[in-house]
């Protein structure tokens, strides 16, 4: 099946998730996250505002601020791809960007290589670690740097998603960066050691 089809088919199955259900999803990813010490091992983390379905990460972005974590929200460039990370608190201004998403106004915006942990929505996911997107490139591009490190590698990169966005394959490219694990409201799936 490609991209476009699967994309297609798994928004219609996360969009058919009720606001209560979302809600119950949220909060059980949360305690799956605490329970696996997702948050304990990394200072600077970057969160993203869920869109058009996404997983609600609002609680996790909660948590991480009430212990005390430096958490980040993308910021699009003026061009290209490849994002950076503004400091978010309880207090931060923030305005739209050019898909109407709010982004902090940060006078030092973080490069992703800076970031502990980068939590990523994702359209869809495979048991090796492969993630669907929205198809824009932003996290390809931003993320591209890690392709070229073989031990050491940061961020680790979780994505978040809904059970029903699991699928037995997806299609990939050589441009794709896998995924350390993928957190649902079922489970967190670890795919290698950097996950750890």
């Amino acid at each position: 099946m490609n991209k476009y089809t699967l994309r297609r088919q798994l928004k219609a199955a996360r969009n058919a998730y009720t606001p209560t259900e979302r809600r119950k999803a949220a909060r059980a990813s949360l305690r799956l996250a605490l329970r696996h010490g997702l948050l304990l091992r990394s200072q600077r983390i970057g969160f993203y505002l869920p869109q058009g379905g996404e997983f609600d990460a609002h609680p996790l972005l909660n948590q991480a601020l009430w212990m005390h974590r430096e958490c980040y929200l993308p910021v699009l460039p003026q061009r290209g791809r490849v994002m950076q990370f503004g400091r978010v608190g309880r207090n931060t201004r923030m305005k739209p960007n050019r898909y109407g998403i709010p982004e902090p106004i940060d006078a030092k915006p973080l490069r992703a290589r800076q970031l502990d942990l980068l939590l990523m929505p994702l359209v869809g996911f495979d048991l090796e670690g492969n993630r669907l997107g929205m198809g824009g490139g932003f996290y390809d591009a931003t993320l591209a740097f890690m392709r070229h490190r073989r031990l050491w590698r940061k961020p680790r990169l979780v994505g978040i998603a809904y059970e029903c966005q699991r699928v037995d394959a997806l299609p990939h490219e050589p441009w794709d960066m896998p995924l350390d694990a993928v957190l649902t409201e079922r489970q967190m799936y670890r795919f290698n050691s950097n996950s750890k």
